[in-house]
């Protein structure tokens, strides 16, 4: 008895648990519009971040700001000093441009997805709202198929169960004879 009640509580969570619709998947094109326009910013921003640290890279990489940069520093070969100096500011100028170029290019695809996404969501727009009540239909007939099946699953577990109170009561009434 408890293993079946166990297997009619299973079957009962199966059929009610909320199944995906496609809507609350995939975000509404006014969303991802929202959300790439918030991407884009972020990306302007790291681009205006490291064309800043190249200008100021370019402006250390001068003769006289690294020795300015090596001027409390006592050495026997200066030169050596300043030659290393200036390599470790080029490499780190290289990394900086590498970075901002992944950087345009992020920026480029993002403003090329926008623009498809401000059209997606134009589209959305123009159909208007009977495809947002179509949305909302199909949801709500989800809803009720699961309530539906939820019926049919307690008047089949309720046959059930009378036809098992109704054998045992059969069984002890042969029994008790």
């Amino acid at each position: 008895m408890k293993s079946q009640l166990r297997l009619v509580l299973i079957a009962a969570l199966v059929i009610l648990c909320p199944w995906q619709s496609r809507a609350q998947d995939k975000p509404s094109a006014a969303e991802t519009v929202e959300n790439l326009k918030f991407q884009l910013l972020d990306v302007k921003a790291r681009e205006d971040n490291l064309r800043l640290r190249v200008q100021q890279l370019d402006e250390d990489l001068k003769p006289e700001n690294i020795e300015r940069a090596l001027a409390g520093v006592g050495s026997t070969r200066p030169e050596e000093l300043r030659e290393q100096r200036r390599r470790q500011l080029t490499v780190e100028k290289a990394g900086v441009a590498a970075q901002l170029e992944e950087a345009a290019s992020q920026r480029s695809r993002l403003e090329a997805a926008l623009a498809a996404a401000e059209v997606e969501a134009y589209q959305q727009s123009a159909r208007g709202s009977s495809a947002i009540q179509n949305e909302m239909l199909g949801s709500q007939s989800a809803v009720a198929f699961r309530w539906l099946l939820l019926g049919a699953l307690v008047v089949v577990v309720g046959i059930g169960v009378s036809l098992m109170v109704i054998l045992r009561l059969r069984v002890s009434g042969r029994n008790d004879s």
